[in-house]
């Protein structure tokens, strides 16, 4: 979350204020003067009318892009007024408080169940898991589990001697990184190479050591939509115990792909199948198709959760187990990922999944001719495809086709890839349920109308001087 300070410079004149307020918004004559409006950075004199308070927050957040044209999220924007309304009558009920919503607790329960069994837990009714507020935090709580294992088993060497550390590629979402940070883990990454863009198993198996607690795969990169090989890292993790005794776990990071490869990519092998993956977690609020914010995280036995981790407490009168970071949260966001589980089962999922995927793809290769693209990726893992200017065009760059897309409503990142990649600037694409085949033609209709305009500038906007960061609103 960003860190914002409160300034008191921006306050416009009183007459300004005042001109804020649309007469309607009074509750009486709507021609009379509007005398006063509410200041922006202390608290009111007094209250507001209900419908005067509502007008004020409606109408500024009127200038928020528009979530459905949001090409760079990757976060569910749109849902059935069913779930809408089920997870409107949860809002006030306290996610922690299991004792007090049993049957919340229990849909929670059937949720962590249903995703063992998705995923090919050895025995689904001993698989441990949790619901949280989203993927980083699940990130969190498997970084926890894998280092507690580890300091247990090196009680002789930490915190002495050792200090763990944890391999991953430099793709990984920056909640790894804040995991690292904030725990006191060595963050070792594997960087990129030539045309592979996410973590090579042969190097991260190079990268351990006694005291690595674990090698993250990402099912999925945020960087281009690719799966990495989860098996093959396994195997050379395999490989590296037959030859030093090291026995390193995987956790496998499917933020989004955890809920597309299951439906979409049945024969790949990269979950609780594989016995060197001890924990997987997936945002619910991401190709989970549920609004903002709900994460998922399984381990694929009690005996990869320590014990100790698990706090137990005595809450309005309950024995309540509990492993988070967050404690009090509303319970509407698991009810949704229940009702939608219940909705559309494996079949729809696997039709909505499906659907994304044929509209990345048709809509990549689409951009591709029009000529001055290239693609990294086409949409046919994640539904999620990047792209870059072919070696010819030298009149703009990715950065000025975002800004330019922006000008038409279209929130579509660029970036620059991480080392060894940062010669390398790319636009990202999400496709998601709600972004259908009308929109993502009238995408490439508009972004065929801006090329002659863009061919025809005379440099780079990145030329002028401006840092590329100050060119995009988008930073990865």
């Amino acid at each position: 979350m960003a860190l914002h300070r409160g300034s008191h410079g921006d306050e416009t004149s009183d007459e300004r204020r005042r001109l804020a307020l649309n007469p309607f918004f009074g509750e009486a004559d709507p021609t009379a003067e509007m005398t006063s409006a509410p200041p922006r950075h202390r608290l009111p004199d007094g209250p507001l009318p209900p419908s005067t308070a509502y007008g004020l927050v409606h109408d500024e957040l009127m200038l928020d892009g528009n979530s459905r044209l949001n090409l760079a999220t990757f976060v569910t924007t749109w849902m059935e007024p069913e779930a809408a309304r089920l997870m409107g009558e949860c809002q006030d009920k306290n996610m922690i408080d299991k004792d007090e919503y049993p049957r919340t607790a229990e849909l929670e329960r059937r949720c962590v169940a249903m995703l063992a069994d998705l995923w090919n837990a050895p025995d689904p009714s001993a698989a441990v898991g949790c619901s949280t507020t989203g993927s980083s935090e699940a990130c969190m709580l498997a970084g926890l589990a894998l280092k507690r294992r580890w300091a247990t088993s090196n009680a002789d060497r930490y915190p002495s001697t050792a200090r763990p550390n944890l391999v991953m590629g430099i793709n990984v979402q920056v909640c790894w990184e804040k995991f690292c940070n904030f725990w006191e883990v060595e963050a070792r990454q594997v960087p990129m190479e030539g045309g592979r863009f996410h973590l090579d198993p042969q190097a991260a198996a190079e990268l351990c050591d006694e005291n690595t607690i674990g090698v993250v795969g990402i099912l999925g990169s945020t960087f281009d939509g690719s799966y990495e090989p989860i098996a093959d890292l396994c195997a050379a993790l395999d490989d590296l115990q037959e030859r030093t005794g090291l026995d390193v776990p995987v956790h496998v990071d499917g933020a989004s792909g955890a809920m597309i490869a299951p439906f979409l990519d049945e024969d790949l092998v990269w979950d609780f199948r594989l016995p060197r993956v001890s924990s997987i977690n997936t945002s619910g609020h991401k190709y989970g198709l549920v609004y903002p914010g709900v994460g998922w995280a399984l381990w694929r036995s009690p005996a990869e959760l320590p014990e100790e981790l698990v706090f137990r407490v005595n809450y309005l009168g309950g024995d309540m187990p509990t492993f988070a970071l967050n404690f009090s949260r509303p319970g509407a966001q698991v009810v949704g990922q229940y009702y939608t589980f219940l909705r559309l089962g494996r079949a729809g999922y696997r039709a909505v999944q499906q659907t994304a995927r044929d509209i990345a793809r048709a809509t990549a290769e689409r951009i591709e001719d029009l000529g001055d693209f290239q693609l990294l990726t086409r949409g046919d893992e994640l539904p999620v495809f990047a792209l870059t200017t072919t070696p010819d065009v030298r009149n703009y760059d990715v950065f000025d086709v975002s800004r330019r897309l922006r000008e038409h409503g279209w929130l579509v990142p660029a970036y620059t890839f991480p080392a060894n990649r940062q010669d390398l600037s790319v636009l990202r694409v999400v496709c998601r349920n709600g972004f259908s085949s009308d929109l993502a033609a009238l995408l490439v209709d508009d972004l065929r109308r801006l090329l002659p305009e863009l061919r025809e500038q005379p440099r780079r906007a990145a030329q002028d001087g401006r840092k590329k960061e100050a060119l995009t609103a988008f930073h990865h």
